[in-house]
């Protein structure tokens, strides 16, 4: 019995680190998405008002001079050639394009 409670506990911090990761990633895609669009809007009164959610996530904040400082971003897409991953595919080519809109100020 000891051990599947140990099991049961392992599990479910498996899981909670999962939840933590999806919830980082989905923060990144958000700071990326309000990035670009702040670079889009840049001649406008509206880049200013752009909030740029670094502090929901302790990966964007700890990211958060690399992405929207004055360096510069590299980032790789890595993609599958199988007909099956089409839409996944498709998904990082969208968030790789909205990274790329990203416009730092050195």
């Amino acid at each position: 019995r000891a051990s599947a409670s140990t099991g049961c506990a392992a599990g479910a911090a498996r899981f909670q680190e999962a939840v933590n990761i999806n919830q980082s990633l989905f923060v990144l895609r958000k700071v990326i998405a309000a990035l670009s669009k702040k670079s889009d809007n840049q001649g406008c009164s509206d880049a200013a008002s752009v909030h740029v959610p670094y502090r929901e996530s302790k990966l964007t904040s700890l990211l958060q001079h690399a992405i929207g400082g004055n360096s510069f971003l590299l980032m790789l897409a890595c993609l599958s050639p199988a007909d099956q991953h089409y839409e996944e595919n498709l998904s990082t080519l969208q968030y790789a394009s909205q990274a790329s809109n990203i416009k730092n100020q050195p």
